[in-house]
């Protein structure tokens, strides 16, 4: 079946200048993907806004209706990081229901995989709250949806973005049938996701130091997420695909390459194809190096579509080393009883 992406130029609406998540991180991204020819490849899969019932799913209607009224008057901030424009509103609507029609249509069987490009983000997004540049939460909400609308029994996200998702952990720990997994810096922004932070079993937080990279993620995803994974058997898997890990991002310290993602990538592919007909579907999260993301996001497609053809990265192996994570993959394993990868 066809690898799909969703898009809609909604999405150029919601910005502000000088702000590092403004319309230029996919005015660059698309740009790239249209005069690769790449999109002529990939099916769009067409989507409708999430309307109030549906965002109700996981926010407070009365947080719902404050996003609505602040862009309506023309914008504002949710807090000091998050804004909204005149078109806000319905630029998170969209992101959100590009997201839930994503997850429904590979769940359906109307594609085999995909990717939404589209923004803003979503995975810090609290119930009644918007923060870290989102606003309402896209990858809480497909998961959910997909659970009550699309038969999805158990539901895996993997966040890979350098920040933690404490929105999403926050709206999906409750429930035991979604499983959630986060590799992040920390400490770092938000401050949450810490080792012992493993909600109710359902949750696997990987707290990395500063400056790991490649050969650190390749590690904790053999001695730690596939284990977790195969253990909790999901019937669909979501990527809040964040690439704000790479060695060049303005925003972070850590040290992935192109490479490095395309590599994990690969590896969640596989980890669909073993665990759940290959259902899996990526959701944008951050990026802030506009190169960066444009070729990781190319890559990323690419794979989708064809696993083993050649990535291209023209930025290169981070400098410096990895730091040693012997020990937090021993206390991992030890707190959710995890075997080892053989």
């Amino acid at each position: 079946m066809a690898t799909c992406y969703v898009y809609d130029v909604i999405e150029q609406q919601h910005t502000l200048s000088g702000h590092p998540e403004s319309r230029a991180r996919l005015q660059s991204t698309m740009q790239q993907l249209q005069q690769s020819g790449l999109l002529t490849k990939l099916q769009k899969l067409d989507f409708t806004p999430l309307g109030e019932e549906q965002l109700a799913v996981c926010h407070r209607p009365a947080y719902i209706h404050r996003v609505a009224q602040l862009a309506n008057r023309g914008g504002g901030y949710l807090d000091p990081d998050t804004y909204l424009a005149g078109k806000s509103y319905q630029a998170a609507c969209s992101a959100a229901g590009a997201a839930v029609h994503l997850a429904g249509a590979i769940m359906q069987g109307q594609v085999g995989n995909g990717m939404s490009l589209m923004r803003p983000p979503g995975h810090h997004a609290l119930a009644d709250r918007g923060m870290g540049f989102c606003i309402f939460n896209n990858i809480a909400l497909a998961a959910h949806i997909a659970r009550r609308q699309y038969g999805a029994q158990r539901v895996l996200i993997i966040d890979f973005d350098v920040h933690h998702g404490n929105g999403t952990q926050a709206l999906v720990e409750k429930d035991a049938d979604i499983a959630y997994i986060s590799t992040h810096q920390y400490p770092f922004y938000p401050g949450t996701g810490s080792a012992s932070d493993k909600g109710q079993g359902n949750v696997l937080n990987i707290p990395l130091p500063a400056g790991a990279g490649d050969a650190t993620y390749q590690r904790v995803f053999d001695t730690l997420i596939l284990p977790f994974s195969r253990r909790f058997q999901p019937q669909l898997i979501l990527a809040s695909a964040g690439y704000d890990a790479h060695w060049r991002d303005p925003l972070a310290l850590a040290r992935l390459s192109l490479e490095g993602y395309a590599h994990l990538v690969r590896d969640l592919l596989q980890l669909a194809h073993e665990l759940c007909q290959d259902r899996i579907g990526f959701v944008l999260e951050g990026g802030y190096d506009l190169e960066v993301l444009a070729q990781a996001v190319f890559n990323t497609l690419s794979l989708l579509s064809d696993p083993k053809i050649p990535v291209y990265d023209p930025l290169g192996p981070a400098p410096g080393h990895d730091p040693d994570v012997s020990s937090l993959i021993t206390r991992l394993q030890r707190i959710h009883q995890l075997i080892p990868h053989s």
